[in-house]
């Protein structure tokens, strides 16, 4: 009996720790800001890009005040498993095995894999290509785990984990890597950033993904907020402005 009050009383005391910042008034969230154009960290320090302005929306609908820290890309889940944060938000695509761990919003992006090489680069132009090369990849996103699968099939010759998109980029510019595995949107984004930069994007690779916000499985009352107001925000035509401002006109 005394080990189920203990237990109760456990549970109790984290549900409340994870609503506490909430409760007050404040929306805690936590991205990984090298993935522009999704959030970066501008030259004044400023947490910028098209999640950023969509998480604050969201914070507006609800009247909580945002507070974003930037981490570690492979810290976003652990941190919000320990109660660190209500959300996380940063491109994080929906796949089968985060959504054991955590919940997510409903979709708010829709995106596609790429490949980036050098621009003198005439051979690859599909998955099927890589057959000898090395990848680059940003550590635990999709194109991590899908240039696994390929490392782990024997199509490629060698895959190179980085924290950061910018350092797989790099990778392939100074030759030790053959080919970044990347989002779409991102890759664009970073030649765009990067004109001088020798390498080029393919287009659309893979099978689309899609995007959502992240939250703890025991905080469903957040998981309803942020869902409506992402229907808000759709609905009157916020999001589209958002949209806008990042990518262009749909």
């Amino acid at each position: 009996m005394k080990k189920i009050l203990v237990l109760t009383l456990v549970v109790v005391l984290l549900l409340s720790l994870s609503s506490l910042a909430f409760g007050q008034g404040v929306l805690k969230v936590a991205t990984e800001a090298g993935f522009m154009p999704f959030e970066y960290v501008s030259e004044e320090g400023d947490l910028l890009g098209f999640d950023m302005d969509l998480i604050r929306a969201i914070g507006d609908i609800l009247g909580l005040d945002v507070v974003i820290d930037n981490i570690s890309w492979d810290g976003l889940i652990p941190a919000l498993l320990n109660y660190n944060y209500d959300a996380v938000i940063a491109g994080v695509t929906i796949t089968p095995e985060r959504q054991a761990n955590v919940n997510f919003s409903n979709p708010y992006f829709e995106s596609v894999l790429t490949l980036v090489t050098k621009e003198n680069v005439t051979n690859v132009a599909s998955l099927d290509d890589l057959a000898g090369k090395t990848a680059a990849v940003q550590i635990s996103t999709t194109g991590d785990f899908t240039a696994s699968d390929l490392y782990d099939a024997g199509q490629l010759k060698n895959l190179s984990r980085f924290d950061t998109v910018a350092d797989a980029m790099q990778a392939v510019i100074i030759g030790v890597a053959d080919v970044v595995v990347v989002d779409l949107p991102v890759a664009e984004a970073y030649l765009k950033a990067n004109p001088n930069a020798p390498l080029k994007a393919m287009g659309a690779v893979s099978a689309n993904e899609y995007y959502g916000i992240a939250i703890h499985k025991n905080n469903t009352q957040l998981l309803e907020q942020i869902n409506a107001a992402l229907d808000e925000l759709k609905a009157n035509g916020t999001y589209a402005a958002i949209y806008e401002t990042w990518f262009g006109a749909k």
